[in-house]
């Protein structure tokens, strides 16, 4: 059996919190999950979305990814793939996986 190194790739990312929904509005165009496109919805503390919402309800994003609708939930990241489809990240596994690379290509710490 042959080893195989993953390639690197450099992938657009956002946190989302409340003050980056208008920066998560523009990259993933957010609108109806019935057209198609990823909708704003509040979440429970398990994650579940919520029709209303009550004081302990996070912001959350119902997308549609390769795998179906995915919930991304406050503080979650969600990443643009290679191919432009768009998929969340728990922000444990995302500063394990990635580091944040400055306007040079230099690698930098998130």
């Amino acid at each position: 059996m042959a080893l195989y190194r993953k390639k690197p790739v450099v992938i657009e990312a956002i946190q989302l919190r409340w003050d980056t929904w208008e920066q998560i509005c523009d990259f993933v165009k957010v609108g109806k999950l019935s057209d198609g496109e990823p909708e704003g919805c509040y979440v429970d503390p398990d994650g579940k979305v919520r029709e209303g919402h009550e004081n302990e309800d996070r912001i959350g994003l119902q997308v549609p990814t390769l795998e179906g609708v995915m919930i991304v939930c406050q503080d979650d990241w969600i990443i643009k793939g290679v191919n432009g489809e768009f998929y969340p990240c728990k922000p444990d596994i995302f500063a394990k996986t990635y580091e944040l690379v400055d306007f040079r290509g230099l690698p930098q710490k998130v």
